[in-house]
């Protein structure tokens, strides 16, 4: 199976955007999206409120125009200020384990932009990951003992330091890296390139609004 890797972070409405650009550059190809952390606003830093003026003027200019083109329902988010997505991503760390990181980081996805659910919220995140198919006791004891939290730790510092991620979405596929939500032609023509030249890639390769 051949691999794409999305580094992202849930609170970004782009990576919903581009997943869905992405997903018809794919078509019925046997293709599998991995997902990967990049906090945009790691604890300290602090994250975006709605009622300040640059997200509603992000959305309204670029976001919103954007995802109506791709059919995509999408709304800014009430939740002031908006989560920090690390305890969301220690269960993307398990979702990788179990093969089900896509379906994971959709749902997430989904339910911050579409359904205004608080994704920083450990009991909404294991239910979450339930309905993406992981085990809630599981998940639970996951987010409550820390299990993952190296692990995440470990994913930032590859973005960051050895993949030299700065913006998300960013979208690997072979050798080619497109930053930001980019055009479906060139995505299928990324995809042509790396499955004529790659054939059967057997794994992954390693890890802002």
């Amino acid at each position: 199976m051949t691999f794409i890797t999305v580094y992202s972070d849930y609170v970004c409405p782009y990576c919903l955007l581009a997943e869905q650009v992405l997903s018809d550059a794919i078509g019925d190809r046997d293709i599998r999206i991995n997902w990967r952390a990049f906090e945009l606003r790691p604890d300290p830093v602090p994250t975006l409120k709605p009622e300040d003026p640059y997200l509603p003027t992000i959305w309204h200019k670029s976001i919103y125009p954007l995802a109506e083109r791709l059919g995509v329902p999408i709304r800014l988010p009430s939740l002031s200020p908006q989560p920090r997505t690390a305890k969301a991503f220690e269960l993307l760390t398990m979702s990788q384990d179990k093969g089900l990181d896509h379906e994971y980081s959709m749902r997430v996805l989904r339910a911050f932009f579409q359904e205004e659910r608080d994704i920083g919220n450990p009991e909404i995140l294991i239910e979450l990951a339930a309905d993406a198919g992981l085990d809630s006791n599981e998940a639970r004891q996951a987010l409550e003992s820390g299990a993952y939290a190296e692990r995440h730790r470990e994913a930032l510092r590859h973005a960051r330091e050895d993949m030299a991620i700065t913006s998300v979405p960013t979208i690997v596929i072979g050798k080619q890296v497109f930053r930001g939500t980019p055009p479906l032609e060139a995505l299928r023509q990324a995809i042509d390139q790396f499955e004529s030249g790659a054939g059967n890639e057997s794994s992954p390769p390693s890890q802002r609004v």
